[in-house]
């Protein structure tokens, strides 16, 4: 089978690594130069889909979970510390909600958040441990994966590409569509989710896993990224404007680190980003197959928590003709 993946973002990726493995001839193209573009560039990369599930279906659990377990096998050094959820002592009735929301959590103390993050020691008295979640750095994940596609299952990637209307590429027999967004000219009740986030460095503070601070406004997640380096994000926006990070936002996500702790506030701000993640009007992600084509679309926040799982489930749609009512029926509570 010779298999078109339209869009090398996340889902596009793992679809090609999918397909590639059942013996597929894929190729890859992409609008811009490289791998890893769109919100894919811009994602936190935790994954934690327990803590997820303190706001999503849970669909997304059992999707984060196979996807778990893929990246630890698909990527190198994926870090397995878990996930750590705080709260300032006067937002501690919104912990509880948190935890009365969601599962596979420990209730620690302030010395048990010092245990875990010395840094925080005495900033904190209670919060939530997620032991079993992990977090991968996501440009760094994709590179890899990339390299495996093209090394070790001889995948051709072509850049700078419109895509579907590419004339030069070879006649498919499968298009897989991955463009996120601008599938809406054939998707039209996908919406854009703007989500913005920040890089700060300090070497005044040190992190080993994730930490969620519950914000009054928006779920603020604080992700070591290594060498210092710190990924502040990420708000949910209900536009489609790509690019631009609002100062409310600014404020807001720096606000919440220096809340973390103080010595953020001296912390180099060394990258500023924002782009529009695809969702449907439930939040939930879709497979919908259109003659030869098969949509892999509306992930929303939840892109490398759900993209592996999704695309093989893609890949066995178009091999075995098989059919995943959770995430290819329209209403996914049914299920």
């Amino acid at each position: 089978m010779r298999v078109k993946i339209v869009g090398a973002g996340v889902a596009g990726l793992t679809c090609a690594h999918a397909f590639a493995r059942r013996g597929a001839k894929v190729t890859i193209v992409e609008r811009k130069a490289g791998s890893g573009q769109g919100c894919s560039w811009y994602a936190g990369g935790m994954l934690a889909p327990w803590c997820e599930r303190e706001s999503a279906e849970p669909i997304i659990v059992d999707l984060g979970l196979e996807s778990l377990q893929y990246w630890r096998e698909a990527v190198p050094d994926v870090p397995a510390e878990g996930s750590l959820v705080l709260a300032p002592p006067r937002d501690l009735p919104d912990l509880r909600r948190f935890a009365r929301r969601t599962s596979n959590f420990e209730w620690i103390d302030g010395a048990g958040i010092a245990a875990l993050e010395p840094d925080l020691d005495g900033r904190f008295d209670q919060g939530l441990f997620f032991p079993t979640e992990a977090h991968l750095e996501p440009r760094k994940a994709l590179a890899a994966l990339t390299r495996r596609l093209v090394d070790d299952h001889g995948v051709t990637l072509r850049y700078e590409s419109e895509g579907l209307e590419d004339a030069d590429a070879a006649p498919a027999d499968l298009v897989v569509d991955c463009r996120g967004l601008a599938a809406r000219d054939t998707l039209a009740d996908l919406r854009g989710v703007k989500g913005e986030m920040l890089v700060l460095y300090s070497t005044e503070i040190s992190l080993k896993r994730p930490v969620r601070l519950l914000h009054p406004r928006i779920p603020v997640y604080i992700v070591p990224r290594g060498d210092g380096h710190f990924m502040i994000g990420a708000t949910s926006i209900e536009n489609d404007e790509r690019g631009r990070v609002t100062g409310r936002s600014m404020l807001e996500l720096l606000g919440a680190a220096y809340a973390l702790h103080p010595a953020f506030g001296e912390a180099e701000i060394v990258e500023i980003g924002a782009d529009v993640r695809p969702a449907f009007p439930d939040n939930l992600p879709r497979l919908r197959r259109r003659g030869n084509t098969l949509y892999v679309n509306g992930l929303y926040r939840h892109g490398f928590l759900a993209a592996p799982a999704l695309a093989r489930r893609a890949a066995e749609v178009a091999f075995d003709g098989a059919h995943f009512p959770e995430v290819m029926d329209e209403d996914h509570r049914e299920w």
